[in-house]
């Protein structure tokens, strides 16, 4: 009997992943649920403008706060079973221009349960800039009843909540132009929790799954205007176009809001609103009426968003300010509270900077994880690692990270290893160290339900698994089979994963192995929409529906803290997660899923990264080549060229297509390849000096170029182009055998060929020729670029090379620019123990001044690097030689290659030779 059921269980899990994979061959529309099969969506989007009948009563001030009860205007007239309880309204001010509202149930009414509140995502400092509120000042506005409340948000803006019909909105002082509104056309709704009434169903029903929905519906609703507004951006993850389309409204293209699910979608298709695998509830408006502000809305439960078509409300009668390029959206939550920030700009870094001091700045990465990564689903053992290895080096290819999925382990175990197959781990890691190369493991978080699978039993002794609606260890399908899933929620469960990554306990492991979470939306093959059913019970008793989006984010979470606590607290982690959340930025990578091997995922790559970006997940890419399918030779070259300027570099495939390691497509592809990673490794200087800009301001690594150029309308909807920094503009070739690409050059200056140095003026769209040897990539004239130009196998050999200094002089014949240096791991520099310079060319003369401020007893840090070359773009004098002070040394200045890997193919350029100067030395460089 025990043989018939185990070979029936065995039956089970094939057919299950049977089918799983089977999905994989396209995307089945029908699997996931639209918003006419969503209750709570198709709720809030049957309402009407103004069917919200609320009004603010008993405003004060308290607690340095603005305090309100909303109520409805009629209450009087309804049935007692219908009796709205009033909801408590807080505003709250911080500084840098953040307005933060809050609307949740008065709890001293003893509502049937506490509704759900995000925590661990805002930052513990954040609470410190909070300005106390002193005072309510009062305005009767357009004719209202009743006055307004206004509160003060900074110099020049300030909040009005205006009372009869309930709003709040930001606005500029002095001329009264609104920023941003929150139910200016009056659909908020707030669905109260209250006790089942007699013959009331409750349960809802998709595809053979039933959800208890014991505590009712309890969903939010509520329309966000962004006035001045041109487009509004952001709110991953979606695999559409960086200017978010209408999705309602006359002629509109799409009728399906933007769906912020973490879902485990298979080959999802590229152009659709449909949610994939992550959810950031913010979103940016840009225009060049008014700037930039930001909206972001933190809950975890499910999300639907509206971005209205002009004429939308028409008939509604409603009359709105009449401020030219409003862009009205509409928010839709299935539970939550309402906990929403305001950011009011007015620039483009500014909104992102808000938003990242509310959620945390981007994690400082290690070197390492900077540069390039080869990963594929599965390589087979040791000899085949060893094998690819090696073949990187003989066709003198650098790389990092070689990764490994699931196949590496003992019957999907994680925290183990298939013992025919990898017997040797820890031998395995020390040989790729030895070259400065690192590796990566998967964990997920289904574990297999196996006795005698230490993990699982230690987790069941300590009832650390979700419980399902009955209150048993939930019991879901993934890839081991049956497995339970940890509850991430709870911090005692977060210090105990953390505690399997130390190196007593996952045996096998070694300081220079990382790790990648995914399936952590989380996955559950035979679960819901593939997905975790939203009756299972969290810690805290808050049902899964409630912290969904951000389960995978608690799990990403966990593991870095974990790789944190195996160094001691000394070196930092690197964790790629496939989930993420607001605040994933805080614990590493993410990569955009499951793509295809096509062009049209190659080109909406692009707004996806920037997209993260804005929204405050730098450290992101695309699966270079495509995860399924097979890329012919074309654009797996065309998918290196501009996967190089990704902030994160993997190249990965399904097991299931061919092999397509960068040497296996003839000699003049493999040459291609090699030149699009090496150009990758010589910029590392100037990405790891951009990282650390995000890790200290929010602005993303990559950029739209409206980001740069906010003022041009010609950048607003460009998604096929991106800045890297501030310094250099990419465009990617998305079509097979392009011979020309209209690429926009913005702004008033001129632009330098990355690769020729040849010069193209600024604010016009050139049609240029395009050759297979690289994406058009061009450098922004007024900046300096440090380079590293000498080949090596990995980044981590590259440490004491010179550098290389590219100064693209501007129209006044000057540049500048910057270079941080630290040891690349730890986190010392924390503590002050960096190199950061900044370059400045005026006048004829390149002078190296120190950024780093100065405090005593600091952590230091000091580097022996030198500039070995100075090449300079535009000059326009005849230089012979230079002067170095303060040591009045003379050097030559000659024509060299611009390039040094490409030789006589690269453009001759005006080249100051081993000055020897230190980096880490202030110094002056005069051109006689």
């Amino acid at each position: 009997m025990r043989l018939h059921m185990r070979n029936l269980n065995l039956f089970l899990i094939l057919l299950l992943l049977g089918l799983h994979l089977c999905s994989v061959l396209s995307w089945k529309r029908d699997e996931f649920r639209n918003c006419n099969q969503t209750p709570f969506c198709k709720h809030a989007r049957s309402r009407k403008p103004g069917s919200c009948s609320l009004i603010a009563h008993h405003v004060s001030i308290s607690d340095g706060e603005l305090t309100a009860k909303l109520l409805p205007k009629n209450q009087d007239n309804v049935e007692d079973h219908d009796q709205i309880q009033p909801l408590v309204l807080t505003l709250s001010v911080y500084q840098d221009g953040i307005l933060r509202l809050k609307i949740d149930e008065d709890p001293s009414l003893g509502p049937p349960k506490k509704r759900f509140e995000v925590p661990d995502v805002i930052v513990p400092e954040f609470s410190n800039t909070k300005l106390w509120l002193q005072r309510v000042s009062t305005e009767t506005i357009e004719g209202d009843a009743e006055p307004s409340s206004i509160v003060y948000i900074s110099d020049g803006y300030e909040a009005v909540l205006r009372h009869d019909p309930f709003e709040v909105y930001v606005r500029e002082k002095g001329n009264g132009n609104r920023v941003i509104s929150l139910n200016s056309h009056g659909i908020f709704d707030f669905e109260q929790l209250r006790t089942k009434r007699e013959g009331e169903e409750w349960e809802e029903r998709f595809r053979g799954h039933t959800d208890s929905r014991p505590y009712g519906p309890q969903s939010i609703s509520f329309d966000v205007s962004f006035y001045g507004a041109d487009f509004v951006y952001g709110i991953p993850e979606h695999a559409t176009s960086l200017a978010l389309k209408p999705t309602r409204g006359p002629g509109v293209e799409y009728s399906e809001p933007y769906r912020l699910f973490n879902l485990d979608v298979f080959e999802y298709i590229h152009d659709s609103p449909f949610g994939i695998y992550g959810s950031i509830p913010f979103m940016i408006s840009h225009g060049k009426q008014r700037g930039t502000s930001g909206f972001f809305w933190l809950n975890a439960a499910e999300m639907q968003i509206d971005v209205m078509g002009a004429g939308w409300d028409a008939e509604s009668g409603i009359a709105l300010p009449s401020e030219k390029n409003r862009i009205d959206t509409f928010w839709m939550s299935e539970a939550g509270i309402v906990d929403t920030f305001f950011f009011v700009g007015p620039g483009p870094k500014d909104v992102v900077r808000q938003y990242t001091s509310v959620t945390g700045m981007p994690a400082m990465p290690q070197l390492f994880a900077t540069a390039y990564h080869q990963c594929r689903w599965n390589y087979r053992d040791e000899e085949d690692v060893d094998h690819v290895d090696s073949k990187f080096d003989e066709h003198n290819i650098p790389y990092d990270v070689l990764w490994l999925d699931i196949e590496h382990t003992d019957g999907k175990r994680y925290f183990t290893w298939d013992s025919t197959l990898f017997p040797h781990p820890e031998e395995m890691q020390r040989k790729l160290a030895t070259k400065g190369r690192h590796m990566v493991t998967i964990v997920d978080p289904h574990i297999k339900r196996d006795d005698s699978y230490h993990v699982h039993k230690e987790a069941t002794q300590k009832g650390y698994y979700v419980k399902d609606a009955h209150g048993n260890d939930f019991d879901g399908w993934c890839w081991p089979g049956s497995s339970s899933y940890l509850d991430m929620l709870s911090p005692e469960i977060r210090s105990w994963w953390a505690d399997r990554f130390s190196l007593e306990n996952y045996v096998g492991s070694t300081p220079s192995l990382y790790i990648w979470n995914d399936m952590n939306e989380p996955s559950v093959f035979n679960g819901p929409e593939l997905t975790m059913p939203r009756d299972s019970l969290h810690f805290g008793g808050f049902e899964h529906r409630e912290l969904h989006n951000a389960y995978g984010y608690y799990f990403h979470m966990a593991t870095a803290e974990g790789l944190v606590k195996r160094g001691e607290g000394k070196d930092r982690p690197f964790v790629l997660s496939r989930a993420l959340f607001a605040g994933s930025q805080r614990y590493g990578a993410i990569w955009t899923g499951d793509n295809s091997a096509d062009w049209d995922h190659l080109r909406v790559s692009v707004p996806m990264v920037l997209t993260l970006g804005l929204t405050g997940m730098s450290f992101s890419g695309a699966d270079v080549g495509g995860f399924f399918g097979n890329p012919e030779p074309e654009l797996l070259v065309r998918w290196y060229q501009l996967g190089a300027y990704y902030p994160f570099f993997r190249g990965h495939a399904h097991h299931d297509t061919k092999r397509r390691e960068p040497w296996l497509f003839g000699e003049r592809n493999t040459e291609l390849i090699r030149d699009a990673i090496h150009v990758r490794y010589m910029l590392l200087p100037y990405f790891y000096t951009l990282f650390r800009e995000a890790n200290t301001s929010g602005v993303p690594v990559v950029r739209p170029l409206w980001m740069e150029f906010p003022s041009e309308e010609a950048t607003f909807s460009n998604d096929e182009a991106f800045m890297v920094g501030s310094s250099i503009l990419v465009q990617g070739i998305y079509t097979e055998r392009a011979k020309h690409a209209s690429v926009y050059l913005p702004g008033g200056q001129s632009w330098f060929d990355l690769r020729t140095g040849t010069a193209y003026k600024g604010g016009l769209t050139h049609k240029l020729g395009v050759s297979e040897d690289s994406v058009p990539a061009f450098q922004r004239a007024g900046t300096i670029i440090p380079r590293k130009d000498r080949f090596r196998r990995s980044s981590t050999q590259m440490v004491n090379d010179p550098y290389t200094l590219v100064i693209a002089l501007n129209s006044s014949q000057a540049a500048e620019g910057e270079l941080y240096v630290d040891d690349g791991k730890s986190f010392e520099f924390e503590r002050g123990a960096y190199i950061h310079r900044r370059f400045v060319f005026s006048d004829g003369k390149l002078t190296s001044m120190n950024l780093a401020p100065a405090s005593p007893g600091k952590s230091q840090f000091s580097s022996e690097s030198v500039v070995e070359r100075i090449v300079v773009l535009g000059h326009v004098h005849g230089a012979k030689s230079a002067v170095i002070e303060p040591t009045n040394r003379k050097v030559d200045i000659e024509l060299g290659p611009l390039w040094l890997q490409w030789g006589r193919e690269s453009a001759a350029a005006v080249t100051i030779r081993k000055p020897g100067v230190r980096i880490a030395d202030n110094w002056t460089i005069k051109i006689l």
